[in-house]
């Protein structure tokens, strides 16, 4: 059901127009210290985006402060990128998601259909499983489902408590990880 958005050009650029509108919102304010701010967009080199997206894709929206003195850089979350990660949010969420109930065998099958090394499929897992729900922002958030979202079956469950249907429901997970992308400008985002 989630597998098809993996390979989805129209989603991923539904994706990066949501980026767009987010970075404008963050843009139309100011620097905390009052000065305008600039755009100062990087590359990032994503795996995991399907053909056909352009250049534009491996864009991380980000901000410089006018003001000489300050040059404070602002970047905006993103439901793109997730953190530092090299493989795009979607890909870490949905194939996280895949691996519920993860066995040897599907592990391997999963590593060699996406062509991703089954040492980073662990990796992944134990950051959904460990990490994640060990962060200051799990624990404040998870308060927010009702019923509660298992952490054992992490990412699945999380995606289990947005309504609609599978973009809907991805789309509102990766709105929910926004804070965790690495943005410095959430406050001026949503």
């Amino acid at each position: 059901m989630y597998q098809a958005l993996l390979a989805d050009a129209r989603f991923h650029r539904l994706l990066l127009d949501m980026d767009a509108d987010i970075a404008a919102r963050c843009r139309a304010g100011r620097c905390p210290c009052g000065g305008a701010l600039h755009t100062a967009m990087f590359r990032r080199k994503p795996r995991g985006w399907p053909a056909g997206l352009g250049d534009a894709y491996d864009q991380r929206y980000s901000f410089c402060c006018a003001v000489r003195e300050c040059r404070q850089r602002l970047t905006p979350p993103s439901l793109r990128f997730l953190g530092r990660r090299v493989y795009l949010a979607t890909i870490v969420t949905l194939i996280g998601a895949m691996q519920n109930g993860v066995t040897a065998a599907r592990l391997q099958r999963l590593s060699t259909a996406l062509g991703i090394d089954r040492r980073t499929l662990g990796r992944w897992r134990a950051w959904w499983l460990s990490i994640f729900t060990a962060t200051p922002f799990w624990k404040m958030a998870a308060a927010a489902f009702m019923p509660p979202a298992d952490p054992s079956r992490l990412p699945l469950s999380l995606l289990e408590r947005f309504a609609g249907g599978p973009e809907d429901r991805l789309i509102a997970c990766l709105r929910f990880l926004a804070p965790l992308t690495g943005g410095s400008a959430l406050r001026h985002a949503f």
